[in-house]
């Protein structure tokens, strides 16, 4: 069976991006640097919207053709996978709200993660590395909410489309030199930094399974099948 060909639709301006992406997606990509330029074709088995810095609400003129290009994907029955900044396009494609959360999450930390095929293997809550100050605030209309925090929303799907505010992507190097950049105090930078140990980044790795669950929902999608679950398991509503 040919593997799967699922667009990477990057905005982050970050070589960690198509590293990480590229070591944990069992797929063929085609990247694509949307800054410059989204695709001018959806003849992809899938698509994935990575993390950046910008936020989704920002009057800058590569982000509302992202948006469109998602939410056409979506209507189209393309599987999406949205990861932090990308979870915000998905719910902004898709006519939810994002909005600032007046703080900052970021760090080694817990999501109570739900019953759906996404995070068949994960338990909950699952340790996972988070960073951002946006959050969606409104789901989508006909969204499920599927993974959440004290911070809010982790994790919602609408069909075959996917969204977590978490990077599972991240390998240690990613979440220090990530952190080494944010505008925060020395003494949180330096906490959030104590705490990038091997422990948390193993306890982290059971995360990264949602990968797998997410390209193999593409693969029966593309073969015509209906479940989003693994191992064509039948999912429970």
């Amino acid at each position: 069976m040919t593997r799967p060909r699922i667009a990477l639709l990057d905005p982050s301006e970050n070589e960690n991006t198509q590293r990480n992406f590229r070591r944990e997606l069992d797929a063929d990509l085609a990247e694509f640097a949307v800054r410059d330029d989204v695709p001018d074709t959806f003849a992809f088995d899938g698509a994935v919207v990575p993390g950046s810095r910008a936020s989704v609400y920002w009057d800058e003129p590569w982000i509302d053709p992202l948006v469109e290009w998602v939410g056409t994907a979506v209507e189209r029955g393309l599987p999406v996978l949205g990861v932090c900044f990308g979870h915000q396009v998905l719910a902004a494609a898709l006519g939810g709200t994002v909005e600032d959360m007046g703080s900052y999450e970021i760090g080694y930390r817990d999501v109570e993660v739900g019953d759906d095929p996404l995070f068949a293997g994960v338990e909950s809550p699952a340790t996972v590395f988070t960073t951002h100050s946006d959050t969606v605030t409104e789901l989508p209309p006909g969204a499920e909410q599927i993974a959440a925090n004290d911070y809010g929303v982790h994790g919602f799907r609408v069909g075959h489309a996917v969204g977590v505010q978490f990077h599972p992507e991240y390998d240690p190097a990613t979440a220090r030199e990530v952190t080494r950049g944010k505008d925060l105090s020395d003494e949180r930078i330096d906490r959030v930094l104590d705490g990038i140990t091997e422990g948390n980044y193993a306890a982290a790795c059971e995360a990264k399974t949602l990968f797998a669950n997410f390209t193999d929902s593409v693969r029966e999608v593309r073969n015509g099948g209906e479940s989003t679950t693994r191992s064509g398991e039948a999912a429970g509503d």
